[in-house]
């Protein structure tokens, strides 16, 4: 990740650390947990209606963290690598891999197809091993599927986009996902943790808590301001509440 990229989604921090303050000066506790969103799916969800996973490749994957966070349906998100030969990569030691984000989802909320339409609106497909200052292997553009229907629409949908682009060439490749290895703890809900007022209304999770948490993943979006303005504003108003009476209880949204 370049210094540039670091300083893309950084307009709220001021106004965090300015709320942060206040809570302080009050001598407010923020030290209480709150049960995670994901066991609030409907009783059957385990087992009538499993949740189903889909890996994208666009970029950094901070910022591809918090492209989908935020999405109905969206249960959790995790960063890694995927794509590439190497065993166990590391940050530092990717091999072929690229920076990937694994979306676990309610399929009775989201499909895969919109999925799709998320990933391709949300980068350049054009640009070759590379998203704006970001340029190498590791950044490449790819949809990964897991059988021979989300691999059709995967292609469907390049062509597609193929013939939007009239004449430069969409670089998007289309593999069949073989091994997703999660990023280390210090690369999960990256924007998130830019805000430790956000944290500590959470109830300051331990690492393994916000990695499998759907508030955490929304809230990387929200700090990243990239959920749509509806739930960017609802958002606004939680927080606003929680200032105006005192009381750390972020719950969900």
């Amino acid at each position: 990740m370049k210094p540039s990229e670091r300083n893309l989604f950084c307009p709220r921090v001021d106004w965090f650390a300015f709320l942060w303050s206040i809570l302080i000066m009050a001598d407010v506790a923020l030290s209480i947990r709150f049960p995670d969103r994901t066991s609030q799916l409907p009783n059957d969800s385990p087992n009538h209606h499993p949740l189903k996973t889909a890996v994208f490749a666009l970029g950094s994957f901070w910022r591809s963290e918090a492209v989908f966070g935020c999405l109905d349906g969206v249960v959790t998100t995790t960063v890694g690598y995927a794509g590439g030969s190497k065993t166990n990569p590391e940050y530092r030691s990717l091999g072929d891999h690229a920076e990937s984000v694994q979306i676990e989802y309610d399929p009775r909320l989201i499909n895969f197809r919109q999925l799709l339409e998320v990933f391709w609106s949300s980068h350049d497909s054009r640009q070759v091993f590379g998203q704006g200052p970001d340029v190498g292997n590791q950044y490449r553009s790819i949809i990964f599927t897991n059988g021979s229907e989300e691999s059709r629409l995967a292609a469907v949908t390049k062509e597609r986009e193929q013939t939007r682009s009239k004449g430069s060439i969409v670089t998007t490749q289309i593999q069949q996902i073989e091994t997703f290895y999660p990023a280390e703890p210090e690369h999960q809900k990256f924007e998130l943790k830019r805000n430790p007022f956000l944290l500590q209304l959470i109830g300051n999770q331990p690492e393994e808590e916000l990695e499998k948490s759907s508030l955490a993943a929304k809230l990387n979006s929200y700090s990243a301001e990239l959920c749509p303005t509806k739930i960017q504003k609802q958002i606004d108003a939680k927080i606003n509440d929680i200032i105006r009476k005192g009381w750390p209880m972020l719950r969900e949204f």
